[in-house]
């Protein structure tokens, strides 16, 4: 699909600025696992997928249909990183959802049919049957749990970034919003929990805060830097990434935690099959590799869970 030019500039921006760890200092100790050293603001490179091995056990678990195909078709919502995103090219993804994604397929001996598609459009497109499975940094929530099933790889979450000249320390109650314009992607958990809550600045005798929505990562970004928005809320990694590579941003804190998935139509049969390949990656090694290739360590996962409750 193609992308915004919004989309487009934005990944040129963050291509070309700061690498993930390190603050561009040029120092090649603090440069991220895999990224290059010569220069600043290189993506990191290092392949963590090619030496992946099909794991029999896991493999079996799938429904022979499809080991007989060897194929399926996955739907990725692209953003920015360290999730997933396009490189300068404007044609080559990379990131950890495009990581975890395919060396999961090579755990199972399988090969992805990779389509890219707005987030909001990836979970009904799986209940339609369009594509078998989803990725795009999708938490686990109760409300998701009753359409779509879940396998969990990695814990983000929800959190918050203002401007350097916001009066804002952090965020822990919803009311400390009240009066403000929240810019936020479109079809997702960050703005069902802001429309959600809208009643607890009326509840406390206050203004409510505006949600202002986009389809376009980026366009949140610029709405936030341009000053028609106050806030923004976002992934937890994602806005870690993007204060690094954007002047006079600031991250605030983690407002709450949840389970990221790969995401299936509700009573997949591939379900069991990708829970064993997540733990196998755990197992070999190439799990850890992958989140320290992308600075995301602390979003680490014990083990690999089918649609576990909503964190709370």
């Amino acid at each position: 699909m193609p992308r915004s030019r919004h989309t487009a500039a934005f990944t040129l921006i963050t291509v070309a600025a700061l690498a993930l760890t390190g603050c561009g200092s040029g120092d090649p100790a603090a440069a991220p696992a895999g990224a290059g050293t010569s220069g600043k603001g290189r993506i990191p490179t290092a392949d963590v997928v090619s030496s992946v091995r099909k794991d029999p056990a896991a493999a079996k678990l799938l429904p022979a249909e499809v080991r007989e195909s060897g194929t399926l078709t996955l739907a990725s919502g692209v953003g920015t990183p360290p999730g997933a995103f396009y490189l300068e090219d404007g044609r080559t993804l990379a990131g950890a959802d495009i990581d975890f994604a395919d060396a999961v397929a090579r755990a199972l001996g399988l090969k992805l049919k990779r389509e890219v598609a707005s987030f909001e459009a990836v979970l009904p497109a799986l209940g339609s049957g369009k594509y078998d499975l989803g990725t795009g940094n999708f938490g686990v929530t109760d409300e998701r749990r009753r359409t779509i099933d879940f396998v969990t790889y990695i814990n983000d979450g929800q959190g918050f970034a203002v401007r350097d000249d916001s009066d804002l320390k952090d965020v822990t109650d919803l009311t400390q919003l009240c009066g403000l314009t929240v810019g936020t992607s479109a079809g997702t958990t960050f703005e069902a929990t802001l429309e959600e809550n809208k009643h607890l600045c009326a509840d406390a005798g206050e203004e409510a805060y505006e949600v202002k929505t986009y389809a376009d990562q980026a366009a949140v970004w610029i709405s936030l830097q341009q000053g028609r928005s106050d806030v923004v809320m976002s992934t937890i990694n994602g806005l870690r990434y993007a204060v690094t590579q954007q002047k006079g941003l600031r991250f605030l804190n983690e407002f709450k935690r949840l389970d990221v998935g790969f995401a299936f139509r509700k009573g997949t049969p591939l379900a069991p099959a990708f829970q064993a390949a997540v733990n196998s990656l755990k197992a070999d090694g190439t799990y850890d590799r992958i989140l320290k290739k992308w600075g995301t360590g602390e979003s680490a996962i014990t083990t690999s869970r089918i649609s576990p409750p909503e964190i709370r």
